[in-house]
């Protein structure tokens, strides 16, 4: 099935029997993976441990079947039964109202929490490409998603930045402060002690750091180092601002439509 904007639509009739013609089949899955990744699906060994691949463009391909472990440690995935496949894409101006609200007056770190599939990802592309017009820009681009660059360095329109993709905050963050002085740090989906540590880290060093998070809990997020959260609730909803005790910020911004947008379009 496919899902846009915020609807699900199957492909095929719905409770099909096995030896149907009709819709997707589990023999069909390995194909769409061959050609996903090239016909090199064990180049991606290690990302699929993790349960997904990011593919050139950024399109992030979720994969359930068989799990392999050893020692409690997943090795890979066989025996795959189905796919979850999100294609990103591109709103400018979607993040004008956090703009207009948060960064009027000079940079802040911020951090953008929602459930999977409300547009951080899309809304850090978008701070990005504004930020880099007057700053040094940053992206830590761990999952190859916020660029999503293909192997020619083509990917979405960031304004003039630099960009570490592939590899773990913890790991890359320091050499890569000292080597690219940046102003200003964007990484998505933080999550762990390790991200949390990286994110500290930049943060002592004076670097402003805006970023993605699926955590929710404002007990946990009171505990980072951000001064502002911005919760998606909803495709296309005005977002929500906190400050860093989580009081609501700019009460007495009226919701006049300016940064309003639908992942959907």
């Amino acid at each position: 099935m496919v899902e846009y904007d915020g609807k699900y639509s199957f492909l095929g009739k719905v409770g099909i029997v096995s030896n149907s013609n009709d819709g997707i089949r589990v023999p069909d899955i390995t194909p769409v993976l061959n050609a996903a990744t090239g016909g090199c699906v064990y180049s991606y060994t290690e990302q699929m441990k993790s349960g997904f691949i990011t593919v050139e463009h950024g399109v992030r391909i979720g994969i359930a079947g068989e799990y392999v472990t050893e020692k409690g440690v997943v090795n890979t995935i066989k025996n795959v039964t189905s796919l979850n496949i999100r294609i990103p894409h591109d709103i400018k101006d979607c993040a004008e109202y956090l703009f207009k609200t948060v960064f009027s007056n000079g940079l802040k770190s911020a951090l953008i929490f929602s459930k999977p599939g409300l547009g951080k990802t899309t809304m850090l592309r978008d701070i990005a490409r504004k930020l880099s017009s007057t700053k040094n820009v940053l992206v830590f681009d761990e999952r190859g998603e916020i660029a999503a660059l293909d192997g020619y360095g083509d990917g979405f329109d960031l304004g003039t930045v630099d960009v570490v993709r592939c590899y773990s905050k913890l790991g890359a963050i320091s050499s890569a402060i000292r080597a690219m002085k940046p102003d200003v740090i964007i990484t998505d989906e933080l999550y762990g002690d390790d991200d949390m540590r990286a994110v500290q880290y930049a943060a002592d060093c004076g670097i402003t750091v805006i970023a993605s998070s699926h955590i929710s809990d404002s007990e946990k997020l009171k505990k980072t180092p951000f001064e502002y959260f911005v919760k998606l609730k909803s495709l296309g909803a005005t977002p929500e601002i906190y400050d860093k005790n989580f009081n609501s910020y700019c009460h007495s911004c009226a919701d006049d439509g300016v940064g309003r947008f639908s992942f959907g379009e």
